[in-house]
């Protein structure tokens, strides 16, 4: 799989995700970011127009916070039930 840039914008965070939001990672996440940069990309779906984060919440909201407008994701396929 190869990573590619997407707009923040665009990712769709399930309500279930946000729960598991630990700002104090967020914090420390974000300024690993500015320091080093994003190490690893985040993982979406497509789905509905739009893009569902998959894994990698603390890295976006890290990225948000940072001001960015745009995100690395690896894009991966949805499973099937």
């Amino acid at each position: 799989m190869e990573s590619t840039v997407i707009k923040v914008a665009e990712i769709y965070v399930p309500t279930k995700r946000r729960s598991t939001l630990d700002p104090d990672k967020v914090e420390t996440l974000a300024e690993s970011i500015l320091e080093e940069g994003q190490k690893m990309p985040i993982q979406v779906r497509r789905g509905n127009n739009r893009y569902v984060l998959i894994e990698g919440l603390h890295r976006l909201e890290a990225v948000k916070s940072l001001g960015e407008s745009t995100i690395e994701v690896l894009i991966v396929a949805a499973r099937r039930h």
